[in-house]
C-alpha cells in the first residue's frame, strides 16, 4: 500500500522587520487537511495581531484538492481576506499565475505568483 505524503504546514517566520505567515501545501489536500489547520491559522493571525498580513504560500510539493478542500480552501480565503495585504505564491506551476489572478479579487490586498524563493520574499517585504 502506497501512502502519499499530503498536509499543510503553517509558520510564521521574521523577515527584517516584517512577520510573515507561511503556508506551505504538500501533496494533494483533503477536507481533515483543512480542519486540522484552520484553528492553528485562526491561532497564528491573532499571534501576529495585524489587519495587514504578509503571507508566502509554498506550492513547491503541491498537487492539488478533493473536492470538498478545494472548497475549504475557496471558504479560508474568504475568511481571512479582509486582513491580507500582501500574499506571494511561490512554486514552479503552470496555474499558478492564473490563480494569483483570480485569488486576488477575494481578498483586500495584493496576490502575486513568484517562480523562486527570492523574488517572493522581497516583493513581501518591499
Amino acid at each position: 500500500m502506497s501512502m502519499e505524503r499530503h498536509g499543510i504546514t503553517l509558520g510564521i517566520e521574521r523577515i527584517g522587520p516584517e512577520s510573515v505567515l507561511v503556508f506551505k501545501a504538500t501533496g494533494k489536500l483533503t477536507h481533515e487537511d483543512y480542519k486540522t489547520i484552520v484553528p492553528v491559522l485562526d491561532s497564528s493571525l491573532k499571534g501576529i495581531n495585524s489587519k495587514h498580513i504578509k503571507m508566502l504560500v509554498d506550492i513547491t510539493e503541491f498537487s492539488g484538492w478533493e473536492l470538498r478542500a478545494a472548497w475549504d480552501d475557496f471558504q479560508l480565503g474568504l475568511k481571512v481576506g479582509l486582513n491580507i495585504e500582501k500574499i506571494a505564491i511561490y512554486g514552479d506551476k503552470n496555474w499558478q499565475e492564473l490563480a494569483a489572478k483570480v485569488g486576488s479579487w477575494f481578498i483586500s490586498g495584493e496576490m502575486e505568483s513568484f517562480g523562486n524563493y527570492e523574488s517572493a520574499v522581497k516583493w513581501l517585504t518591499d
